[in-house]
């Protein structure tokens, strides 16, 4: 049996990226935090001042043997707009942008031509400017943003 494995994606408010996650056969585990930035140990607020160059992420480990990365990739562009830079919905700044942390090569070339394979189909009006990136040092969100929407009992993030 195949080891756990890690991806990492950033497609707006970590809270709804992470409850689509979770809730796929397959998915070990789910944490929402920072990433892609030069802050070390940040802080929600840190992160949201667009100081520090993090990007709020879903790290999701999962069993290969269950569901395959590329069903991941599926999931993470249905699941946010990868034509609006700095911007999901709502929410606007730095730390929303579109962006896939890679952990390994093949994960990077899954990812690479997957988007390019979303270009060449249209399904977009607008460009893709989701970034595809080496992994960098993930750090963990505080306690309270962990499972957010499944704590609250709220199906985004943001109904009141």
């Amino acid at each position: 049996m195949e080891s756990i494995k890690k991806a990492t994606f950033g497609a707006g408010c970590f809270w709804g990226v992470e409850a689509r996650f979770q809730r796929l056969p397959g998915v070990v585990r789910t944490s929402v935090g920072y990433s892609g930035g030069t802050t070390a140990n940040p802080t929600y607020r840190q992160v949201c001042s667009g100081t520090t160059g993090h990007v709020e992420v879903v790290e999701v480990d999962f069993d290969p043997t269950h569901i395959c990365y590329e069903t991941l990739l599926e999931h993470f562009w249905e699941g946010h707009d990868p034509t609006t830079r700095n911007r999901q919905g709502p929410d606007w700044g730095t730390q929303y942008r579109s962006v896939i942390f890679f952990h390994d090569a093949e994960q990077e070339a899954s990812a690479r031509a997957s988007k390019v394979a979303l270009e060449r189909e249209g399904r977009f009006r607008d460009s893709i400017v989701t970034e595809i990136r080496a992994a960098q040092p993930f750090y963990r969100a505080e306690e309270y943003h962990q499972q957010y929407l499944e704590k609250r009992g709220k199906a985004s993030c943001h109904t009141s």
